[in-house]
């Protein structure tokens, strides 16, 4: 079944990706993401998952694919295998391995915790990437910096607050206030080391793989502090506990993380209020009441 599915445009992908002719036997839509159309290709050759879009910037997949390749050249979690990249008429595309559902293992949530903590141990020079890259459809600058606080500060809350006074989501009252919490911020965060993050996890990015074990997808990569992404787990609801447990028993935080958390969500907020419109700034309002 191929129904509202470009036959023609995934097969001639397939060609460009693996140069072998392949008759696409069945399509399926995949629902989920809120960027592309996303397909399950099955072919006489094998099973693809295929995103493709043509409304997007042209170097997206390409920034997708490498920080995959970044993710799975670190061998902690699962990734899938990048198939190939290129651009068919005005639709640019992606095909990556498919990976079936599975039950999760008896450990599944420890066993998560303890690779994502083994992940974050890599580390690097300088917080950033030497490429930018992008968070859900938002440009995502990655210039590299010594300290966290500065790469923090320019590259993640001004750029997403500077977007958003540019949309009006906000005003320049709202912005100014908001920047008052930049001078408070070194006695908040603790010193760490670059540690290498998915850079976009929650419950939408990863699923039970292979032997039960988690398999994440759809990263925006990049050398920042750890904590960032464990406060992001945290933001629509959180893990199961055993996934923290997992994680603090292989690679443990500074005491108060819980009170600091908060802080490193404004990002991913202020990304949701570019995306999805003003309803994410009441999350914002409320750590700005807390610190100021």
């Amino acid at each position: 079944m191929a129904s509202n599915v470009d036959i023609q445009l995934l097969e001639s992908a397939l060609f460009q990706s693996t140069g072998i002719p392949q008759a696409v036997k069945s399509a399926q839509h995949l629902s989920g993401g809120c960027i592309n159309n996303a397909v399950k290709t099955v072919t006489n050759e094998g099973t693809y998952f295929i995103k493709f879009n043509d409304n997007i910037d042209e170097d997206m997949f390409e920034k997708e694919a490498l920080g995959l390749s970044l993710l799975k050249a670190a061998n902690h979690l699962q990734i899938p295998d990048v198939i190939g990249i290129g651009q068919v008429g005005p639709n640019h595309y992606i095909i990556l391995e498919h990976i079936n559902k599975a039950a999760p293992s008896a450990d599944f949530w420890e066993d998560f915790g303890q690779n994502l903590a083994k992940l974050h141990r890599q580390t690097a020079p300088t917080f950033g990437l030497d490429h930018n890259n992008y968070i859900g459809k938002l440009p995502q600058r990655n210039d590299q910096e010594p300290g966290w606080l500065d790469f923090f500060i320019q590259h993640r809350l001004e750029v997403q607050l500077g977007l958003a006074l540019y949309n009006d989501h906000i005003d320049e009252a709202f912005a100014n206030r908001f920047r008052q919490i930049y001078p408070i911020l070194p006695g908040i965060i603790p010193e760490e080391p670059p540690a290498m993050l998915h850079g976009d996890l929650w419950s939408g990015n990863f699923m039970v793989g292979p032997g039960g074990k988690a398999c994440l997808f759809d990263p925006a990569v990049y050398y920042g502090h750890r904590e960032i992404e464990l406060a992001f787990t945290k933001l629509f609801g959180g893990f199961d506990p055993a996934f923290y447990h997992g994680y603090h028993e292989q690679y443990p935080v500074e005491p108060g993380f819980d009170q600091r958390m908060d802080i490193y969500n404004l990002y991913p907020l202020l990304v949701h209020v570019n995306l999805f419109g003003t309803s994410y700034l009441t999350g914002v309002e409320a750590t700005l009441r807390r610190f100021l």
